[in-house]
């Protein structure tokens, strides 16, 4: 890390940005957990110096009484066996993670604060100069550079396993992975979805480590709309995607129904019941299931949905763990006669632009031999 005289005398370190994600450097983040829930890093780690409601009034303190009265108050509210209970888990945090750094919002009172009182107890750790607000200005200068690269869009009807494809190429982005949903309307997760900030910061962690250093070097993306759940690809991003090649990987029907089913109905009912129990995981399963049906029903019309909605309801009665393959009395249907005649629509925009056509050996042979520099 480079060294000025001026941040030294601020208690301030200058770090390499780029060089914090690249290196997958450990974060504290000393932000109060409603800031660090609203966006935040892969590598960070949340032990606030202050919780939400001290952080709150702090801030009223501020606004009413000045800056003065804040920190004393602040100090006031962080003491005695509250101090040493955060202090124990940033030193801690300092032990295992001897070369990480330290930020809240701006690299301020915050960051400084618990930097002196780890100096106290003989421990030097840097802060990020600028803190959080800087390092996110750093990742959105990132996402125009993203859309400057040549793309190549990996097409597919849904269940083709592009997600999986992706993972074998190194130069590659998964945009999916970033906004933790898999893009369909039964693409959620039992985690809840990615915040936008959350889904821009992972987007451009990933660019950065996989380190595009030049901009003629090609980028595999995933064949998406604007939207992938409730977040919305940069808007340069999907310019260039509109201009992107298309590579078309094709698998039958059958191991694409099989694939949807296992990651729609088997994985997610055992995560569901992991997560909340039996009878909870059944509840939010089925919940699950309904919303996801529910959501393009108006594309269905309204005789197709009722049908497919009974059958699921059926497939509910007589579900378990060693027997769901009722699904497929609505999945199979659903797959035939919405999602692949809307995505052979969708792809037939962009037939000037489609360059490849295979299975997924051969769309990956063909990503390596031609796209990879």
């Amino acid at each position: 890390m480079n060294t000025s005289n001026d941040d030294n005398s601020k208690g301030q370190q200058q770090v390499n940005y780029q060089q914090i994600f690249t290196e997958q450097k450990p974060l504290l983040d000393l932000r109060a957990p409603v800031e660090f829930v609203q966006g935040s890093f892969s590598q960070a780690i949340n032990f606030p110096l202050m919780n939400d409601d001290e952080r709150a009034k702090v801030g009223t303190c501020y606004k009413q009484q000045g800056q003065d009265a804040a920190i004393k108050l602040g100090h006031q509210l962080v003491s005695g066996q509250t101090k040493d209970q955060r202090l124990a888990k940033w030193l801690d945090f300092c032990e295992q993670n001897p070369d990480g750094v330290i930020y809240c919002f701006r690299g301020g009172l915050r960051s400084q604060t618990v930097q002196q009182w780890l100096k106290d107890c003989g421990v030097n750790y840097p802060i990020v100069k600028g803190g959080y607000k800087a390092l996110r200005g750093f990742l959105l200068k990132q996402i125009d550079n993203i859309a400057k690269h040549p793309l190549v869009l990996l097409a597919g009807n849904t269940g083709s396993g592009k997600t999986t494809l992706l993972q074998q190429c190194n130069n590659s982005l998964d945009l999916e992975g970033a906004a933790h949903h898999r893009g369909s309307s039964f693409g959620a997760y039992v985690e809840p979805q990615a915040t936008q900030i959350h889904f821009e910061n992972t987007l451009t962690e990933q660019y950065l480590c996989r380190q595009f250093n030049n901009v003629k070097q090609r980028i595999v993306l995933e064949d998406e709309g604007r939207l992938v759940g409730h977040v919305h690809l940069p808007s340069s991003l999907v310019t260039a995607m509109e201009n992107a090649d298309v590579v078309v990987v094709e698998q039958p029907f059958e191991r694409r129904l099989e694939r949807l089913f296992k990651e729609y109905v088997v994985e997610m009912f055992a995560q569901f019941c992991q997560q909340k129990g039996l009878e909870q995981g059944t509840v939010s399963f089925n919940e699950y299931l309904t919303q996801g049906l529910y959501r393009v029903r108006k594309r269905l019309g309204t005789q197709r949905y009722i049908e497919l909605s009974t059958a699921m309801k059926q497939a509910f009665s007589s579900q378990g763990n060693d027997n769901m393959r009722g699904h497929l009395n609505w999945l199979a249907p659903l797959l035939a006669h919405y999602y692949d005649p809307m995505y052979q629509y969708q792809l037939a925009q962009k037939q000037q632009r489609i360059v490849f056509r295979g299975d997924p050996q051969q769309c990956i042979a063909y990503l390596h031999h031609s796209y990879t520099d």
